[in-house]
């Protein structure tokens, strides 16, 4: 039987908190040493961030099948959709390395700032509702609790 209880719940979701937090941080840290890095080690880096976004997608679709919760059911859909849309800025940008001139590449690099900045703002609003969600799921745990006390 699972262990439903508030304390636990809250506890998975600040192991998951946690793990998110520690995650920014990293991205932070390595964004600010990417300054002052070569191009090679820039490309290197580029690639294994593509790698571990791909692999926290393939985790979220993984755990949004595992359940029927139309409300997970729903964020597996946002987050295919995200998905979709990065997928096509990876290709635009793969075309557009192979044919840059000076200018295009000034222009390229704009876009692809908008589109890093974009997917921050995202990230954010992301966290924003996931900090909702854990309190929501708190809340109701504790109603439950009390239901079951009352019982």
């Amino acid at each position: 039987m699972t262990d439903n209880s508030l304390s636990k719940q809250l506890d998975k979701a600040s192991a998951q908190l946690k793990r998110l937090s520690v995650r920014a941080s990293e991205a932070e840290a390595d964004e600010k040493a990417l300054k002052a890095k070569n191009k090679a080690a820039l490309e290197q880096k580029v690639d294994a961030a593509k790698a571990d976004a791909q692999q926290a997608s393939d985790d979220l679709k993984a755990s949004a099948k595992e359940t029927q919760d139309e409300m997970t059911q729903w964020w597996g859909q946002v987050q295919e959709n995200w998905k979709s849309h990065i997928a096509k800025i990876r290709q635009q940008n793969e075309k557009d390395k192979a044919h840059m001139k000076a200018d295009q590449a000034e222009i390229r690099a704009e876009i692809a700032e908008d589109d890093a900045a974009a997917a921050v703002d995202f990230a954010y609003a992301a966290i924003e509702e996931a900090e909702y969600q854990v309190l929501n799921a708190a809340m109701r745990r504790a109603e439950a609790e009390d239901a079951k006390a009352k019982a």
